[in-house]
């Protein structure tokens, strides 16, 4: 049986950032094929161009599928299997699907579209990535331009009109397993951490909350979330069951400083001697993580006794640890941690942490 393809959905308003995000991830995808799925409503306007010139060894021409008839929930049957079927019978399958949904379409009834028999052995649902427009949330707006989400749901007669905006924004941050607090660089450092906070708050335990600038997302951040969404639906609650659909296709954070690239996050590793049990330790790897809000941690380790290396994966505080394969005879039984954060972690406070 192979393994599953993993799919991340990525959900917004209008204008929060997430064709940018994408656009960032597909640039820095370092060799990963990534497939796209685009939910537009009406014409496929400025995305797709955008995404087309995007390096055909990340993602040719037709990696780039569209749904065209507005929201997903609706014509599960008749577009959205249909096109995850075609990209699944390709001769070369992509490593990762990332899905971008109409911001004003709920994610829910697309994570449980993972289930239909026709698709549910042979992809699972990575993690869903809700974007922000962090600016606009900090000054209790839900987006950049109100008016324009506003104008994006008369042009469609199924929508109820008279979900409030904040409605479908629980909904975003309920299904979401990470919340990208985008446009961080117009708010203070201490607006960006209080705005993040609330946010960490109000969504579900284990939820990543992290503050970007130009959708600028290590692609390992992003993607590997490994969350199997369409097996925990019940804790995703839905505020409402109404329909709504909506296009977005421009994005209107374009200022000048371009390549903010990753200075924002940072990364070091950490080497130990072998450990003496997997168990406890993979618990004192969840509680640093927790106690210092690292995003990622993965690596090896050598466990006294055992011939077998421990491969360590953690993705905010979930941890999976498994056996891979026995030491070389020259290899070091030694522990090597790769520890990945927003800038500003305390490198020391982990290091003395990871080697008690």
């Amino acid at each position: 049986m192979p393994a599953k393809i993993p799919a991340t959905v990525v959900t917004g308003f209008l204008g929060a950032g997430k064709t940018t995000l994408i656009r960032h991830m597909l640039q820095n995808a370092n060799g990963k094929r990534i497939a796209l799925i685009i939910n537009e409503f009406g014409d496929l306007g400025v995305d797709g161009d955008i995404l087309k010139g995007c390096g055909d060894e990340t993602c040719s021409e037709e990696d780039v599928m569209e749904l065209s008839n507005g929201c997903i929930c609706c014509t599960v049957a008749d577009d959205f299997i249909p096109t995850m079927e075609k990209l699944l019978a390709r001769e070369q399958a992509p490593d990762h699907i990332v899905i971008e949904t109409s911001g004003l379409a709920l994610p829910q009834p697309l994570v449980r579209a993972f289930n239909w028999p026709e698709i549910s052995t042979r992809v699972t649902v990575d993690g869903v990535v809700t974007v922000v427009d962090g600016k606009a949330v900090s000054e209790g707006r839900f987006a950049h331009n109100v008016a324009a989400v506003d104008a994006q749901r008369k042009q469609d007669e199924n929508l109820d009109h008279e979900t409030p905006l904040s409605e479908l924004f629980e909904d975003q941050v309920a299904c979401a397993d990470m919340i990208v607090v985008n446009k961080a660089d117009l708010l203070t450092p201490e607006e960006a951490e209080a705005l993040a906070a609330r946010l960490r708050a109000e969504s579900r335990e284990g939820v990543q909350v992290v503050k970007s600038t130009m959708g600028a997302l290590p692609v390992e951040v992003l993607l590997g979330q490994n969350v199997g969404a369409e097996n925990d639906l019940s804790a995703r609650h839905e505020v409402h069951h109404h329909h709504h659909h909506d296009d977005d296709h421009h994005d209107d954070h374009d200022h000048h400083h371009h390549d903010h690239d990753h200075d924002d996050f940072e990364s070091f590793v950490v080497t130990r001697p072998e450990i003496a049990d997997a168990k406890a330790f993979a618990q004192q790897v969840t509680e640093v993580i927790r106690a210092h809000d690292i995003l990622r941690l993965k690596g090896f380790a050598a466990v006294s006794g055992k011939p077998m290396r421990l491969t360590l994966q953690a993705v905010g505080p979930r941890v999976d640890t498994y056996f891979d394969r026995p030491f070389a005879a020259n290899e070091p039984r030694e522990a090597r941690l790769v520890v990945i954060g927003q800038a500003g972690l305390d490198r020391a406070a982990i290091e003395a942490a990871l080697l008690a």
